[in-house]
């Protein structure tokens, strides 16, 4: 049986819920370091997540089918 990989949005939810929790402070302390830890790692999968739509949306296709570095105008 494979489990099925969080989504970003899925992911970010639970980072959303687990933020919202600890604010709260009502959460018991060994709950609170676990979803601690359970939100540092989710912070790291989205920051690859977004870091890796980054590197393809600064590519682009040529006339040639070839993927190529996106330029910016010099002037921005």
């Amino acid at each position: 049986m494979t489990e099925k990989q969080a989504t970003f949005e899925e992911n970010l939810a639970r980072l959303d819920q687990i933020v919202n929790q600890l604010e709260q402070g009502n959460v018991p302390l060994e709950d609170a370091l676990e979803q601690f830890k359970e939100g540092m790692k989710l912070s790291k999968t989205l920051e690859a997540s977004l870091t890796k739509a980054e590197q393809t949306l600064t590519k682009v296709i040529n006339d040639d089918g070839e993927e190529v570095n996106f330029e910016r105008d010099s002037d921005e």
